[in-house]
C-alpha cells in the first residue's frame, strides 16, 4: 500500500523538529517536506495524463525552459516555410484539424499576426512520444521570428502563444579597414560584419559615394554590434567613425540631441545629411498615393503604384529634391518621358509623364537641389497632367511622403559643450587604440 504523501511529510517534518532546537531550523524543516510533497505529487501523476508538459514548466518561462515547455520530453519536427504557405495551411500539414487551426489562430491574434508569416522563416513542431496519445497533431509549434526572437504555439485547449526572446549581448567593436580591392571584400577581410556597410553607407550617404571607393580610401569606426547566439544580427550603433580619401579626413560623431532629428554630425558639428525638398513642385493636390494594390484609372487593373501622383497644370516646373547625378533621361513607354537621378548610394528618384525635359538635359549631368529638370505633362499611359513622382532607397520604392528627411541645421548651441566633450572622447579612443596597435607592430619586429 502506498504512503500517503501527507502522511510521509508529516512524519519528515516531526522527525527534523525533534533534532532541530531552534525556530529557523523549524522553517527549513517545512521547507523541505513541501519538496518532498511536490516530488511525491509529481511521482503520483496518473499514466493517462499526457506527459508532454513537465512539472517544472508551471510558469510559461522559466531558466530550466525558456521556452515554456520542456522539449527534451518530446519528439520534434523541423522545417522552414514554403513559398504560398499559408499559417492555417502550415498547421494543417503538421496535423491539425482546421478547426484547430481556426481556435488558434483567434487565441493568438493579439500576440502573432498570421499575416507577417514569413517564407523561409524555420519552425519546429514539437510532438507527444507516445503515438497513442499525440492524435496526430502537435502540442508546441515554435516559430522562429527573426534571429533573435520565436513565437512558441500551444496547440491543444486552452490555445495560448507567447513570446521567446533569445539573450542578445552587445559587444563594442573597432573597425580599421583600407581599401585594396571592395569594401564588401576588404571588410570580410577584417573580420568585421557587412551589416557595417550598410550603416555606413546611410551616415555617409551625401559625403560618400560608395560605387566609387577608390584604392587606398580608409574607414575606422567605433561601434557597437548586437550578438545572438555567436552571430552578429545587427550592427546596433556607430559611435563615431573616420573615412579617409586622397589625403582628407571625413570624421562623423554621434550625438543625440533628443529632439527626434539628426544624430550624426561632423566634427564642426553640421549635419552629414542634407534635406531633401518637401516636394518636387508646387502641386495643386495629390491625385493618387503610394500603394501596392491600386486599380490603374487606365487598365482598370490592379497593380503596385509606388509613387505619388501630384496633379498639376501642364507645364509646371519639375525640380530635383536633392543635388545628384541624373542617369537616364528618355521615354519609357507607361512612364513616358522620365527623368532618373541617383542622389548618392543609397537614394534615387524618377520623375514620370513629363510634358519635355529642361533644355540642355543629358545623363551623367550633375543637377543641384531645386534645379528645373522638366516640366508636368501626360505622356505615356496617363489620363492628364500630373507628375509620378518615385523614391528608392538602396533599391526598395519607399512612399515618398513617409520619407524622412532629417534636419539641415547644425547641432543646437546648447548641446555644442556635450557634443564636443563626446567628439574629443571618441576621438581620443581611436588614437589610443591605434598607438597600441603601433606598438604592438614594433614589438614583433623587435
Amino acid at each position: 500500500m502506498p504512503v500517503s504523501p501527507f502522511r510521509l511529510c508529516f512524519y519528515f517534518y516531526l522527525c527534523s523538529m525533534n533534532k532541530m532546537r531552534n525556530i529557523r531550523n523549524g522553517f527549513i524543516a517545512i521547507a523541505v517536506a513541501v519538496c518532498v510533497l511536490s516530488l511525491v505529487s509529481c511521482g503520483n501523476r496518473t499514466s493517462g495524463e499526457d506527459v508532454a508538459v513537465c512539472p517544472e514548466c508551471a510558469d510559461t518561462v522559466s531558466v530550466e525552459h525558456p521556452l515554456g515547455f520542456c522539449p527534451d520530453s518530446l519528439s520534434v519536427v523541423e522545417g522552414k516555410v514554403k513559398n504560398g504557405q499559408f499559417f492555417s495551411s502550415l498547421l494543417s500539414s503538421l496535423g491539425m484539424s482546421a478547426q484547430e487551426a481556426y481556435n488558434l489562430t483567434q487565441a493568438c491574434d493579439s500576440v502573432f499576426d498570421v499575416k507577417t508569416l514569413r517564407v523561409g522563416q524555420a519552425y519546429r513542431a514539437y510532438y507527444s512520444r507516445h503515438p497513442e496519445r499525440s492524435e496526430g497533431s502537435p502540442l508546441y509549434l515554435v516559430y522562429d521570428r527573426d534571429k533573435a526572437s520565436s513565437i512558441v504555439f500551444s496547440c491543444r485547449p486552452p490555445y495560448e502563444a507567447w513570446v521567446y526572446e533569445k539573450p542578445v549581448e552587445i559587444e563594442s567593436r573597432y573597425a580599421d579597414v583600407t581599401i585594396s580591392s571592395s569594401l564588401w571584400v576588404d571588410m570580410r577581410a577584417a573580420d568585421v560584419s557587412p551589416l557595417l556597410i550598410v550603416s555606413l553607407s546611410d551616415i555617409y550617404a551625401w559625403t560618400v559615394d560608395f560605387f566609387a571607393l577608390q584604392k587606398g580610401d580608409r574607414f575606422r569606426v567605433l561601434y557597437e554590434e548586437k550578438v545572438c547566439d555567436g552571430e552578429v544580427i545587427a550592427v546596433d550603433t556607430v559611435r563615431y567613425a573616420v573615412f579617409s580619401h586622397a589625403g582628407e579626413d571625413f570624421p562623423m560623431v554621434m550625438y543625440n540631441q533628443g529632439d527626434g532629428g539628426n544624430i550624426w554630425w561632423n566634427e564642426k558639428g553640421e549635419s552629414m545629411r542634407k534635406a531633401f525638398l518637401k516636394a518636387p513642385l508646387n502641386y495643386s493636390r495629390i491625385s493618387s498615393g503610394f500603394s501596392y494594390a491600386r486599380r490603374h484609372p487606365v487598365t482598370r487593373r490592379v497593380q503596385p503604384h509606388t509613387g505619388v501622383d501630384y496633379a498639376a497644370p501642364k507645364g509646371t516646373p519639375v525640380m530635383t529634391i536633392g543635388d545628384g547625378v541624373v542617369t537616364s533621361v528618355k521615354y519609357e513607354g507607361a512612364g513616358g518621358n522620365t527623368v532618373r537621378i541617383r542622389h548618392n548610394s543609397v537614394y534615387s528618384t524618377a520623375y514620370l509623364h513629363l510634358s519635355r525635359y529642361a533644355k540642355g538635359l543629358k545623363a551623367g549631368q550633375r543637377v543641384r537641389q531645386g534645379e528645373v529638370i522638366g516640366y508636368v505633362g501626360s505622356t505615356g499611359r496617363s489620363t492628364g497632367p500630373h507628375l509620378d513622382f518615385r523614391v528608392w532607397k538602396n533599391g526598395t520604392p519607399i512612399n515618398p511622403l513617409k520619407m524622412e528627411s532629417p534636419p539641415a541645421e547644425p547641432i543646437a548651441e546648447s548641446s555644442k559643450d556635450a557634443f564636443n566633450a563626446a567628439h574629443k572622447e571618441y576621438k581620443a579612443r581611436i588614437d589610443t587604440i591605434q598607438a597600441r596597435s603601433v606598438a604592438s607592430e614594433l614589438f614583433e619586429l623587435l
